[in-house]
This record gives C-alpha cells, structure tokens and sequence, in this order.
C-alpha cells in the first residue's frame, strides 16, 4: 500500500491550473500550449530555446515547435540567433506579449494562493525542500536511464 499517492493527485492540481488559466486562454484566444510558453520563457529568462522547454518542462518536442511558430505567427515571440551559433534559435518575447503574460502571471498568483489556503511559510518552505528533493530524485533517475 502507498501512503502518498502523488500521481493520483497530480490530475487535481492540473485541473485547478487548467481552470484558473484557461480564462486567460479563451481571452487572448491562444492554446494552453502557447500561454505555458509564454510564462515558461518570462519566468524563467535563463532557458531560452526550444529544446530547454523540452527538457525542462518535459514536453512534446513536436507540440513545442508548433507552438513557438504560432506565437511567432501572432507577433509574441521572435528568435535570435547568436552570431557565433547560428543553429540555436534563442526566442524572445516581443512586446505584443506582455499584457497576456501579466494575465497568465496573475492566474498563476491565483492558482497559489488557492493551493497554499492555511499553510504558513514555515510549511511552504518545507514543502519546497521536500518538492526539490523530489524533482532532483526524479531528475537523477531519468538522466541514469
């Protein structure tokens, strides 16, 4: 018997993330994909290609480039290359996509707060050292394989 089923769990939370971003979706009529790709990049400035989203979000490599030519499409993001590398694609966000970020970012400060009700810093930092250590397991295992 597993005391802690955290993949059993997992469906809750992706559903309450879903609910309070898909508002932000129908909005700004874009998929998830593509929101999830804008705050990817904007919260997280030292990944910037697509193959960090890859890896980093462990998502679909197809699902990821498809995406990133939408926002390109609708003005949201650009790439750039390096003038010593000219392979790797380093995307941008363009201006035209910071008001759908703030939206998202604050779906995001919602989701939180609905998750973290009641719990004192002293429980959240402790949930994150233990979260991290998850991830560095996971992490690890994956990287042996």
């Amino acid at each position: 018997m597993i005391l802690f089923n955290l993949w059993e769990r997992q469906n809750a939370m992706k559903a309450l993330y879903s609910k309070c971003v898909g508002t932000i979706c129908n909005r700004h009529e874009m998929t998830r994909m593509e929101l999830d790709i804008l705050l990817f990049l904007a919260n997280n400035p030292q990944y910037d290609t697509a193959t960090e989203i890859v890896e980093v979000r462990y998502l679909s490599k197809s699902q990821v480039s498809f995406s990133i030519k939408l926002l390109e499409e609708k003005g949201y993001l650009r790439k750039e290359y390096a003038s010593d590398n000219r392979k790797t694609a380093h995307l941008k966000i363009c201006e035209e996509a910071y008001p759908i970020i703030a939206d998202g970012r604050e779906a995001q400060k919602k989701f939180i707060a609905i998750m973290l009700q009641g719990f004192t810093g002293e429980d959240i930092e402790c949930m994150k050292r233990y979260t991290d250590h998850i991830m560095k397991n996971i992490s690890e295992y994956l990287e042996e394989e």
